[in-house]
């Protein structure tokens, strides 16, 4: 397994029926970019498609958080990285940056916890072990990344003294 640090997707692009009235991306598509990370990633514990369909079980996003900082317009090339955060038996607390892959900005972030589930019993339950070991394996290659500074960032409207 490639535990790179962080996790950095394929080449995305921006594609035209993404773009808004403002001309350019819809906020909804940014997360389907950070979801098309978060699967090549979650492959990588064995977490793809085929997953369900032999275990049974799968992972929800509970909750997710996105910062727009930057616009990105059609055909745009975007990268998004992964860092795993933190993770137990039944979650795993992830934080995204997507860049644009020629010019390097930082577009958007987004932190996100994911919850694995029985599909069965539509309930939570603990990941396999063989699943398990490939998930502390990316977290024990992501501990040295530096918490982003966006991690845990509260929204509200600052109020002047």
């Amino acid at each position: 397994m490639d535990n790179t640090a962080p996790f950095e997707s394929t080449t995305m692009h921006v594609e035209p029926q993404w773009i808004d009235y403002n001309g350019h991306l819809n906020m909804a598509y940014y997360n389907v970019l950070f979801d098309r990370c978060s699967d090549e990633a979650f492959a990588l514990f064995g977490l793809g498609p085929d997953y369900v369909k032999a275990r049974n079980a799968s992972f929800y996003t509970l909750e997710a958080h996105v910062t727009y900082l930057r616009e990105l317009i059609v055909n745009a090339p975007v990268k998004v990285t992964l860092q795993l955060l933190d993770f137990d038996t039944k979650r795993c607390h992830i934080f995204q940056q997507m860049y644009h892959a020629e010019e390097g900005f930082l577009a958007a972030t987004s932190e996100q916890m994911f919850m694995h589930v029985d599909m069965g019993l539509k309930k939570s339950a603990p990941f396999p072990d063989d699943v398990l070991a490939r998930i502390r394996a990316m977290r024990e290659a992501h501990a040295h990344l530096p918490i982003p500074p966006q991690v845990g960032h509260v929204m509200g409207i600052p109020r002047k003294a």
